[in-house]
């Protein structure tokens, strides 16, 4: 009978244009939407335009629409949105989750070394990691162009200035988007478990289904009842933890993987069939979770940047540029 409920969600469903589909579609774009709407008023305006948070949207969808353009590009991206998590907490019986190398080339080693490697185990920390870097380094060029632009002393220049920081917003919300999607990808329990798509071939005492619950769970069922307004509800207040990135992304990520009993719990009680609210519950809550990691992520990424410095021979400060003190049009652009 379990068997038979959970086909019948998918049945059920079964009309929605598999594009439609979410935490590939309309899901991801929910948390991109919902985050940047979020954003508190001191973070720079054309964040807070109506335009840019509907680009983050779209943005947010852009690593799974890219897939299909080819073998190598599927088979290096892919595993980039998930980790194979076991019950005791090791990424595939190698690296804890709560121990992982500061680098993806530290990380295959220690995977090699217990027989595994990233592209059967996944990398989504460093998908958000490294997409987290990106942004901090966007928004340490946006100061200094914005600080460039609107000093007299370096008036020469302030077309390229003015320019390249209308450039650096459009790359901006790009770069956010795609720290969305996987940020996204981190907030769904199926996404950080070796029991991804059914509980599969490991230990079952509990006897949780072997169903394929994946599309049905983050696709059909948030199509259709997922409300964006009832997720922005949801949102929690800001949280800093005053850590690493690497910290706080693992944090993330374990606080996620803890509800992969709750959820085949959830499932063997029949919260996925027809007219059960659980299931819309759950992922309702789960996105929402995405949504607010995703908008303190940004504002965490917004406030480092003030301590960067960048540009190359030689490499300028952020601080001393917002003071005044060095004009940054050879570092930006590129004398050598």
């Amino acid at each position: 009978m379990k068997s038979l409920r959970i086909l019948a969600v998918a049945a059920a469903f079964a009309a929605v244009p598999a594009a439609a589909f979410a935490w590939g579609a309309m899901g991801h774009r929910i948390i991109g939407e919902v985050a940047m709407r979020a954003l508190p008023a001191d973070l720079p305006g054309f964040l807070h335009a109506p335009q840019a948070a509907l680009d983050v949207g779209e943005f947010s969808r852009e690593p799974d629409r890219v897939k299909g353009a080819g073998r190598a590009l599927d088979s290096d991206l892919s595993p980039g949105h998930f980790l194979d998590l076991d019950d005791t907490g090791k990424v595939l019986g190698g690296p804890l989750l709560t121990a992982l190398p500061a680098t993806r080339a530290e990380y295959e080693s220690q995977l090699r070394a217990a027989g595994q490697d990233g592209w059967k185990a996944g990398y989504l920390p460093y998908s958000i990691v490294e997409n987290y870097e990106r942004l901090a380094r966007d928004f340490a060029y946006w100061r200094v162009l914005k600080a460039a632009e609107a000093n007299p002393a370096w008036v020469a220049h302030k077309a390229w200035f003015v320019a390249d920081r209308r450039r650096r917003e459009a790359e901006i919300l790009s770069d956010i988007g795609t720290l969305s999607h996987f940020v996204g990808d981190g907030s769904q329990p199926l996404h950080v478990t070796v029991h991804f798509n059914g509980w599969g071939n490991f230990p079952n005492p509990a006897g949780y289904s072997n169903d394929k619950l994946h599309s049905p769970f983050e696709s059909d069922l948030v199509q259709a009842t997922v409300k964006e307004a009832e997720v922005a509800a949801r949102v929690a207040a800001f949280h800093s933890c005053e850590c690493a990135i690497e910290q706080r992304t693992e944090a993330y990520l374990a606080s996620t993987a803890k509800l992969v009993v709750p959820f085949y719990e959830m499932v063997k009680a029949g919260g996925l069939g027809p007219g059960d609210p659980r299931g819309a519950q759950f992922a309702t809550q789960q996105i929402a979770v995405g949504a607010t990691e995703l908008r303190d992520l940004i504002v965490e990424a917004w406030r480092i940047s003030a301590r960067e410095s960048l540009g190359y021979k030689p490499a300028v400060s952020v601080a001393d540029v917002e003071a005044g003190k060095v004009d940054p049009y050879d570092a930006l652009y590129g004398l050598e």
